[in-house]
């Protein structure tokens, strides 16, 4: 009787005989991508019971275009674009992915601060309306320093900034985290973390900037498939962190770079983890959200003047920490 009930609980708490499907939609250069390799080659798909549909798409733009026409289960987005959607509407949720967040780097020893651009050119990847600007540009504000003002802002894509930076045309550069990687392998310092910006606006620790988007009607069907994926994707980010056969899974997806280029990335990457509970990470975002609604206004928040209710999706915290 006792072998019985044994087995009664092993097929209780045993993953399903038949894979469950989930479609991901992920930006091809994304880290979503050093994570599914490091999934297929530990085999943590099969042991979670989960059958996984990649499809790698150009910019992050295609993924929102995936997500609202139904052609993907699940995307990575951030929680200001999640807020937005449901501000107007939309039924979409988000579930912590990273940390990982940009800097201003530069090589000019003398910029440390933001009061030590003023009157220097300085690169900022993305538009107007990016948010690592936008928080910049408040916290600048805060010391009485107006950059829009005071410096020559120059806008581009991000690689684009970083070859400018490069070629010595701008004194600094607001980087994306794995741009921003890539200059600091290249000798440049990081000047002004976004991090310690987020901390000065009211964060009161690393915020998440990025996470894994779904439709809520959806997660309410796939609460246990969703629970053990985000189990698998907390697996994947560990052994990434700690087993160099994982790493070297990761690395095969970033290209030809060097061996302290890529120690930077795997730093950084690692320093992105998220550590802390949903509810503090919502609280965070939204101090951040009232800032960013401040200074970006409705072009980039939409209707809502503050965090949306929802935006974080907390059914799958306890089964993936």
């Amino acid at each position: 009787m006792k072998r019985l009930a044994f087995l009664a609980a092993a097929v209780l708490f045993a993953a399903p005989a038949q894979a469950e499907k989930l479609r991901l939609a992920l930006q091809k250069t994304g880290t979503t991508g050093w994570e599914m390799a490091v999934v297929k080659a530990f085999g943590l798909d099969k042991e979670a019971g989960l059958e996984l549909e990649v499809t790698e798409l150009a910019s992050p733009e295609a993924g929102k275009i995936a997500i609202q026409g139904g052609s993907a289960d699940l995307i990575v987005s951030d929680w200001l674009w999640v807020a937005r959607e449901r501000a107007q509407g939309a039924k979409l949720t988000l579930y912590p992915y990273s940390t990982g967040v940009g800097a201003v780097m530069t090589r000019d020893a003398s910029i440390k601060s933001v009061k030590d651009l003023v009157g220097k050119k300085l690169g900022v990847a993305g538009g107007p309306l990016d948010k690592s600007w936008l928080m910049l540009e408040a916290f600048a504000l805060k010391q009485g320093v107006d950059l829009a003002k005071s410096a020559t802002i120059l806008y581009g894509a991000p690689p684009l900034i970083a070859e400018k930076a490069l070629q010595g045309e701008i004194d600094a550069a607001l980087e994306f985290w794995n741009f921003a990687a890539d200059l600091e392998g290249k000798g440049f310092a990081r000047a002004i973390d976004i991090v310690d910006v987020e901390k000065a606006l009211g964060a009161k620790g690393n915020v998440v900037i990025t996470g894994y988007v779904f439709d809520d009607a959806f997660a309410a069907k796939n609460k246990d498939a969703l629970a053990r994926f985000f189990a698998m994707t907390g697996k994947a980010k560990a052994l990434i962190a700690t087993d160099d056969k994982a790493w070297a899974a990761a690395a095969s997806r970033i290209g030809q770079k060097d061996a302290a280029t890529l120690d930077i990335y795997r730093k950084r990457y690692v320093a992105g983890i998220p550590k802390r509970p949903i509810a503090e990470e919502e609280k965070d975002a939204a101090a951040l959200y009232k800032v960013l609604a401040e200074t970006g206004g409705e072009k980039l928040v939409g209707p809502g003047k503050t965090l949306a209710p929802g935006t974080f999706y907390k059914g799958g915290e306890a089964a993936a920490r």
